[in-house]
């Protein structure tokens, strides 16, 4: 995925020399875009009429006698008045799956002639559509099955009239995008055995060192000197010592401003702890509760891939959950980095047991604003599904103008969010008789925002906080997310962050 090669071609449709030539039309359009394609496909192009209404995720599979291009993929938008980026996305996935079983190693993607995105914004969302949809995780496939892997090599945007330099920073920018939440993809499908806090510390060291972001990894002994006690105490059931990885992006051009800080958490496995998960349908996916953390590199890799020109850090504590002989227990009274004490009810909450010391030590960088991603409850499943992440913020200045833009930036890249509320009265019932906070709510009701309001605690700057536990590793596939780590929250991120530097 790192190795595609993106190019831009202004010359007619049947000049473009690539295995696969996939041309999108609105449904309205079919008629005139089979018109166009008869110079390319000849009257195959024609003769697909019937087959072909231009609905969303119609597609049809031709050969193209007439041009240079082998075959030809016609991909529907849906109508026009309701089609964007994320319709460019969807049609370029379809057709990558069309596409999966011959190993095309050459692409081109044509813009629709009548789009109503620009040529930055459609190529872009078209490289990303067929580059999300044609990742495959085949670490641990034999050599047989790894023969499926699709090869591809090169793809060429197709621009008619639009603007050929837009449309080729645009396609790069997909690229680089598609790659880095392939980066973050492998990050939660690779397995546990291979995933201990000191080798993802050190998988995070290679992409720093390969993308030109810093990296600094805290070992046990400074997490203890810092005071750390959340990590420190999820992680005594471990034979695997924590992590504590500090990600830097500041290039020579950004302004002499305070960060973004973006936190993610990284529990590498999480049986639960003592509070022990069932297997089936929870423990046996555990894998992925580092999702949060795998959103935040692989951000921190499309930032300084894009030369972003802002000053990010990326922190990410990271530990096993495990039920061992020295493990935490319910009871437990916790002193955080912050100094706050924590009584542990359920050790099966420890998501924000870390959180809160990694929360806690963001606000060393007087940051000015600090995004944080975890996979942190089973209750914004139940409430927003596997296609939804929720999202949340405190009342510090501009509240509604954060989540608006976190929205907004959803809808762009379809990693889609919606507000939960914060209101004071959630927080009430986190409150122990023993301790500061307790780590649990004293009722089963609105899990998802009573855990973002014991975070909430350990915040005094303006803070998003992402719940992303359903939408970052599915067990069906969508259009252009496979099943498995879905690396959520990477694009996201890196669009909103673009959008908040231009403001």
């Amino acid at each position: 995925m790192f190795s595609v090669d993106v190019s831009v071609a202004t010359a007619s449709l049947a000049e473009l020399d690539v295995d696969l030539l996939i041309a999108p039309a609105y449904e309205e359009r079919v008629a005139a875009r089979l018109g166009e394609l008869a110079s390319t496909a000849g009257d195959s192009a024609l003769a697909a009429a019937p087959d072909f209404d231009g609905s969303a995720d119609a597609a049809v599979l031709l050969y193209a006698p007439s041009g240079k291009a082998r075959r030809l993929a016609l991909v529907g938008l849906g109508p026009s008045g309701k089609a964007g980026r994320e319709s460019l996305r969807r049609a370029a996935a379809a057709a990558e799956r069309l596409a999966a079983k011959y190993g095309v190693a050459s692409v081109g993607l044509a813009l629709p002639p009548d789009g109503k995105e620009e040529a930055f914004a459609a190529a872009q969302a078209l490289v990303e559509g067929y580059m999300l949809s044609a990742y495959r995780f085949a670490r641990y496939k034999t050599a047989p099955a790894k023969k499926e892997t699709p090869s591809l090599e090169r793809i060429v945007v197709h621009v008619g009239t639009g603007d050929a330099d837009e449309a080729l920073r645009g396609a790069e920018r997909g690229r680089i995008l598609a790659a880095s939440v392939a980066a973050a993809r492998d990050l939660v499908n690779i397995s546990p055995d291979e995933k201990s806090p000191t080798a993802f510390s050190g998988m995070v060291a290679d992409l720093g060192a390969r993308h030109g972001f810093s990296v600094e990894i805290w070992e046990k002994a400074r997490i203890e000197q810092e005071g750390m006690g959340g990590l420190l105490a999820v992680n005594r059931g471990s034979q695997e010592p924590p992590t504590f990885t500090t990600m830097t992006w500041k290039p020579d051009h950004a302004p002499d401003a305070p960060p973004v800080v973006l936190v993610g958490k990284g529990v590498m496995f999480d049986t639960g702890g003592l509070s022990l998960k069932p297997t089936a349908n929870s423990m046996d996916h555990m894998k992925a509760d580092m999702a949060g953390a795998a959103a935040v590199v692989g951000a921190m890799t499309a930032l300084a891939r894009l030369d972003f020109p802002r000053h990010v850090v990326g922190l990410v504590p990271a530990t096993d959950n495990r039920p061992g002989e020295n493990a935490y227990v319910p009871g437990d009274v916790v002193r955080m980095h912050s100094g706050k004490t924590v009584e542990v009810l359920n050790t099966d909450a420890e998501g924000r047991m870390i959180l809160a010391d990694a929360l806690s030590w963001a606000a060393t960088y007087d940051p000015s604003l600090v995004i944080e991603l975890s996979t942190l409850t089973g209750a914004q499943v139940v409430a927003l599904g596997s296609e939804v992440a929720a999202v949340m913020t405190n009342d510090r200045p501009r509240p509604e103008t954060r989540l608006q833009a976190m929205e907004e930036a959803g809808r762009r890249t379809g990693d889609l969010v919606h507000r939960l509320p914060m209101y004071p009265h959630y927080g009430e019932l986190m409150r122990s008789e023993v301790a500061d906070l307790q780590n649990i709510s004293s009722r089963r009701e609105a899990g998802s925002i009573t855990a973002a309001k014991f975070l909430e605690h350990f915040t005094n700057y303006p803070w998003i906080h992402i719940d992303l536990a359903g939408p970052s590793f599915l067990h069906h596939a969508l259009p252009w997310r496979p099943k498995g780590g879905t690396g959520f929250g990477v694009r996201l991120l890196v669009d909103f962050l673009h959008a908040h530097a231009s403001e």
